[in-house]
């Protein structure tokens, strides 16, 4: 059996459990789900947040991830990886991205969704700006999301 992969980049939120279901219907050759889903939290370094709002390049976003999730096949023996991200406004305890990997065993599915989290926050084309009740900022690339992204790095 071929890997399934679906990348998806939408405004409206998505349920984890139909979204994992989804991945392995039908297959017999999974033996691990791995699953990852990041949540907007209410606050951050003790300030609070009202809500956050994504922004990406449509097209070139899709593409990056699709590159990304090819280098994971390649990597590591993934049956199947399924991405969603969203974009827009997103408030306290909405869901933001989710990245499930599949494959015969856990190792490969662990790392195989390690890795693509790891690209998603340290180098994939969305542009992230948080609500304040006083403002707003543009979040600013940080290093140890690099410094995350960077260990995959084949030397």
């Amino acid at each position: 059996m071929t890997a399934n992969v679906t990348i998806r980049i939408q405004e409206s939120d998505f349920d984890v459990a139909r979204e994992i279901a989804s991945l392995s219907a039908g297959r017999n050759d999974i033996g691990a789900v791995v699953s990852f889903t990041g949540i907007c939290r209410g606050s951050e370094g003790g300030a609070d947040i009202a809500a956050l709002t994504l922004e990406h390049y449509p097209g070139m976003a899709e593409a990056e991830i699709a590159r990304h999730a090819e280098t994971a096949m390649a990597r590591w023996p993934v049956t199947g990886i399924r991405v969603v991200h969203r974009v827009g406004r997103i408030t306290p305890g909405e869901n933001i991205v989710l990245v499930v990997t599949a494959s015969k065993h856990r190792q490969a599915a662990f790392e195989a969704a390690e890795f693509l989290m790891d690209y998603l926050k340290a180098n994939a084309p969305f542009w992230k700006r948080v609500d304040r009740p006083d403002g707003t900022s543009w979040v600013e690339a940080r290093d140890h999301d690099d410094a995350a992204a960077a260990r995959w790095t084949k030397s």
